[in-house]
């Protein structure tokens, strides 16, 4: 039986009171506005054969060129038969770059090839209209509570990559 008592969250000030339908109607939300998010992007994965496993890896495979399979895994969750096969077609097809490490021969560190980076550039592009278009419509209070609510919903873990990310790093 699902809790209809209001959820209390301090904001400031003022006391805000979200009901279960207020929740439901964030979470549908947020369902659609990812499958808008992701829209552009698997029209053009697609094209190649690939998912948004391939996507994901490669953004963040640009995000910090040079990372380690393992650095990866922890970032994306996956298994890593599952990062392995996506990596495994990314490689073949000549778009990650794969070498062993200088200093522990065990660790593959993984940067984009240059059609790598162009379809990464082609991809980001297509989201970075979609979150700039809603941005602008949406204005710089409401960004920057919607970061707020995204970071809030993070896993700490998670929480900790996405600052490092964010820091440069």
């Amino acid at each position: 039986m699902p809790d209809s008592a209001p959820a209390p969250i301090q904001s400031g000030e003022s006391l805000l009171f979200l009901t279960d339908e207020q929740l439901r109607k964030g979470i549908e939300a947020m369902f659609f506005a990812y499958r808008g998010f992701t829209a552009d992007p698997d029209r053009i994965l697609e094209q190649y054969g690939y998912g948004r496993a391939h996507h994901r890896a490669m953004h963040f495979i640009h995000r910090v060129p040079g990372t380690t399979v393992n650095n990866l895994l922890s970032i994306l969750g996956v298994t890593k038969q599952s990062l392995n096969r996506v990596l495994r077609t990314l490689i073949e097809d000549g778009l990650v770059q794969s070498k062993v490490g200088n200093r522990d021969k065990r660790e593959r560190h993984l940067c984009l090839t240059e059609a790598g980076a162009a379809l990464e550039q082609q991809l980001s592009d297509a989201q970075r209209a979609r979150m700039r278009k809603a941005f602008r419509a949406a204005g710089p209070e409401a960004v920057a509570g919607f970061r707020q609510v995204l970071e809030a919903m993070m896993e700490p873990e998670m929480l900790a990559h996405y600052n490092r990310l964010k820091d440069g790093g």
